[in-house]
């Protein structure tokens, strides 16, 4: 059988393929991508004759010949210059991510962008219905391909289909602001099961669905044309064993000495680490830095603050502006507290590897994740999972998945900059003993909620949909 005409038991669908390109002169090559997703569904698909994942490469243009990198069968999907800046900057970037994290800056909406979306998510649909072999199950991924269930069912009803979104579903109310909340819909119902993040996301899911079809759920099975769909919360976990083995790694743990020193031997590390994007509150958290500081609470004698932001959809309106106000609040901050030769915030705008991340955990003696709003946020379970000895203060947005999970951190609410000053304040000054039992259980939690049990449960959930 030529590969083109090979057909596929299990379908993986999302907006990227699990790779990334990597340069070494003018030599460019495949090598497997960090993240959450490809750690968890590696034991199922790396190696797996089976299974097969499709998506974009990252590089825009015509779709390059399927390929194998680290056991993972890619087959991609092309997307366009032009599509790109309709489809993903435009709408899945500037209306769709904007609107589903609570409205936090203004969502766009434009015909082009949406009829480029529906157009690309045709194109992923009638890939994956190429590829499925009868009766495949197939698990498409996140929202930049909302429409793509109902595309497929459409064209191949024998599929056993799950979906799942890892940012946050939004109320009711500010959903159906959306022009296109309608076709959206009938898009995720498409699925057998549509999983989400928290309980709270499913809740608003459902009550969106029984606004916009009339359709009545029953335990959140949703019963539609004929069709029933469920929905249910499945908090995505991470690689706790990868993270721990790095945690113990001889040359992590000379490099996170090798950095404490650099940072002046402080006796409290803060650090963050987000990407640069307006819904994880860096600005927030800078400005309450800066408060305590200036009122003596903190002092950059034996304080500093670490904050990594990784660069994010530069392109994408509104994020420019966003880096601006981060790298102007930290001159602000080291101009006025820090000494020569020593800032007391330490800013990297740009990405680092996990070795490198791990290492930063180590020395964190308070975790800052404060985002607005997030679907989950696995640095805070990341830096959980680097603690084996049970030290550390997390200081956790009330707003973030993690939040349903973690809750012996210490939650906030970011949108009050005096909590959140509070908070910090009190975790620098708690002794390292106190925050024992906190950590001690949230690491039980992180270890027993891995990636792949994550993917195990919902896969599992979507074999046993009638």
């Amino acid at each position: 059988m030529a590969a083109g005409d090979q057909k596929w038991s299990f379908v993986v669908v999302a907006n990227r393929l699990p790779v990334r390109r990597v340069w070494e002169g003018d030599t460019a090559q495949w090598v497997p991508s960090p993240g959450g997703l490809v750690s968890a569904l590696r034991p199922v698909m790396s190696g797996n004759p089976d299974a097969v994942w499709a998506g974009w490469t990252g590089v825009p243009g015509p779709g390059t010949e399927p390929f194998e990198v680290d056991g993972f069968q890619c087959h991609p999907v092309s997307v366009s210059q032009g599509e790109l800046q309709l489809f993903y900057e435009g709408f899945s970037n500037a209306t769709l991510w904007p609107l589903f994290h609570d409205a936090l800056v203004p969502p766009e909406y434009h015909r082009t962008w949406w009829d480029a979306y529906r157009t690309v998510n045709q194109r992923y649909a009638a890939t994956v219905a190429d590829l499925a072999a009868p009766g495949a199950t197939v698990w498409i991924h996140d929202y930049h391909l909302l429409l793509v269930p109902g595309l497929l069912r459409e064209a191949r009803p024998d599929l056993r289909i799950g979906f799942f979104l890892h940012i946050p579903f939004p109320a009711r109310e500010l959903y159906i602001r959306l022009p296109w909340r309608a076709e959206i819909v009938d898009g995720l119902l498409g699925a057998d099961l549509i999983g989400l993040q928290t309980q709270l996301s499913a809740d608003n899911f459902c009550r969106a669905v029984n606004r916009i079809t009339g359709a009545k759920t029953t335990g959140r099975v949703i019963q539609h044309n004929g069709r029933a769909t469920q929905a249910g919360a499945f908090p995505i976990g991470i690689d706790t064993d990868r993270i721990s083995r790095l945690a113990a790694d001889p040359a992590v743990q000379a490099r996170a000495a090798e950095i404490h020193q650099t940072l002046g031997s402080p006796r409290t590390v803060l650090l963050g680490v987000d990407r640069l994007d307006y819904t994880k509150g860096i600005e927030v958290r800078l400005r309450a830095f800066r408060e305590l500081l200036a009122e003596g609470r903190l002092s950059v004698d034996d304080c500093v603050l670490v904050q990594i932001a990784e660069p994010s959809r530069s392109q994408v309106t509104g994020y420019a502006e966003v880096r601006r106000e981060v790298e102007q609040m930290v001159g602000d901050v080291n101009g006025n507290f820090g000494v020569m030769g020593r800032p007391v915030v330490h800013y990297l705008h740009q990405s680092q590897p996990i070795e490198e991340l791990v290492a930063m955990y180590l020395i964190a003696d308070i975790m800052l994740v404060t985002p607005l709003r997030d679907g989950m946020n696995l640095v805070a379970k990341e830096y959980v999972a680097s603690r084996p000895d049970n030290t550390g203060v997390l200081v956790l947005s009330e707003f973030t998945g993690a939040a349903q999970e973690l809750r012996t951190a210490e939650l906030i609410n970011p949108h009050d900059i005096e909590g959140l000053k509070s908070a910090m304040e009190a975790a620098a000054r708690r002794p390292p003993a106190e925050a024992g039992p906190a950590m001690r259980t949230m690491r039980r939690v992180v270890r027993s909620n891995t990636a792949q049990r994550w993917a195990e449960r919902f896969l599992d959930r979507l074999e046993a949909c009638e």
